[in-house]
């Protein structure tokens, strides 16, 4: 059969990831496959008709590492396999369209495309074929190490490979992305839950082509699309405003919160932290060196226990509910934004001090943060041009009139979600 020239119909999200510095070139050696002949057989859902508007569009994601050197983009494929017709109308809602079919189950193809806009891909003896009965994908099984030796990218004529990662996955999917780095081929791998996802959408950072989301239930598609939703935030540069310092005060003694990272912060980079949600002061992490103390380029001392903190998807948190496995997001002076995972969380009694910030002088909004009144903990300042040297202040330095970045937002908050209702905060 003729290698196919046309490329595989489906949804494509956009990865914008960072390129890692070293280039991983450790060919397989931990999996194997076999051709995958067998597939389970699909039921008919339910005949009642709805008629599903279906918008085609593009969504960009992020990698969340920081230590990559230049930023790439990698399209992402996602095509749905199930016989639940609830998950079917959410996968179109949500812009997936081609969804795959045993080969004794066209009449249900036939069904479910009459109401809604879908493009449908058949398996039968190990490949994938379109309603035109042209191959686009071949389906492997990976379940031993010595198989999938023998198996070359360049021998394959159809243009995608789907494998069925049956024990192991991440090491695996490594394996695969290193082999296939230098094809032209779309390497994709079905996964049963967000989570599996995940990770084929991440291995060595690059992550494999796409996804094949097998599923007889509606949540892992809602699932998928907010992973999809949150690693869209990073592509957008976050408005940062400056605001001019108005008060410096020594307020006594408090908990605060250091914020333990999984991941290393770079200077200028820290988390959006306030006592009010309506205004977060983007305070540095301690990546900088100093004479008394080591560098911990992983940490944030965030401030007191009340403080907000944004978190992935517009919302915030209390410092006090972070704990190992939550999400922050980590912002730079630009803006410039990532998710990172908390490995720890400290809380220790510490002398505190308030900062008071306004965006103008006339300007009857109060921006307030207290932190540690201690040389390791500063507020970023704005970027004025490449000839600035000055990147934070200080806490202990800092004076009215210095200029320091805020990330205003909404200050009504439920449950750490923006909400539209009348509030006062002091």
């Amino acid at each position: 059969m003729p290698q196919l020239s046309f490329p595989l119909l489906g949804v494509q999200y956009q990865f914008h990831r960072y390129t890692p510095s070293p280039v991983f070139a450790e060919k397989w050696s931990l999996c194997g496959l076999k051709c995958w002949d067998s597939c389970n057989s699909l039921k008919s859902g339910n005949s009642k008709k709805t008629h599903l508007q279906y918008n085609h569009f593009v969504l960009k994601a992020s990698s969340s590492w920081t230590s990559s050197v230049g930023v790439g983009e990698k399209s992402k494929r996602v095509w749905i396999w199930t016989e639940n017709k609830q998950a079917m109308t959410a996968a179109v809602e949500r812009g997936w369209n081609t969804f795959i079919f045993s080969s004794q189950h066209r009449q249900l193809a036939n069904d479910w495309s009459s109401i809604a806009k879908i493009s449908p891909l058949f398996i039968e003896e190990g490949v994938i074929l379109d309603d035109q009965n042209k191959r686009v994908a071949t389906v492997f099984e990976v379940s031993s190490p010595q198989d999938l030796e023998r198996l070359k990218p360049e021998d394959d004529q159809a243009e995608n490979i789907v494998f069925s990662l049956l024990d192991w996955q991440v090491i695996p999917a490594e394996n695969i992305i290193a082999a296939f780095q230098s094809s032209q081929k779309t390497v994709l791998a079905i996964s049963k839950s967000q989570s599996e996802a995940q990770i084929f959408l991440e291995a060595l950072e690059q992550g494999l082509g796409g996804i094949v989301l097998k599923v007889q239930d509606v949540e892992p598609v809602l699932e998928l699309k907010e992973y999809f939703d949150r690693r869209n935030e990073v592509s957008n540069l976050l408005n940062l405003t400056t605001a001019t310092v108005t008060q410096v005060q020594v307020a006594g003694m408090g908990d605060r919160v250091c914020v333990d990272l999984c991941s290393l912060m770079r200077p200028g980079e820290g988390l959006l932290v306030g006592s009010f949600a309506r205004g977060l002061f983007l305070v540095h992490s301690e990546c900088l060196e100093s004479n008394y103390i080591a560098s911990r380029p992983f940490r944030v001392n965030a401030g007191p226990v009340h403080a907000y903190v944004a978190v992935p998807g517009g919302k915030t948190c209390y410092l006090s509910e972070l704990k190992a496995g939550k999400e922050v997001i980590v912002v730079d002076q630009r803006g410039q934004q990532r998710s990172a995972t908390v490995g720890r969380v400290k809380i220790e009694t510490r002398p505190l001090i308030l900062v008071d910030a306004k965006i103008d002088s006339d300007d009857l909004t109060i921006y307030s943060i207290l932190l540690q009144n201690a040389e390791t903990v500063a507020i970023v300042c704005p970027s004025q041009g490449s000839g600035r040297s000055k990147t934070v202040v200080p806490v202990t330095t800092l004076k009215v009139g210095d200029e320091i970045l805020l990330r205003l937002q909404g200050g009504a908050r439920h449950t750490g979600i923006e909400i539209q209702e009348f509030i006062v905060e002091n």
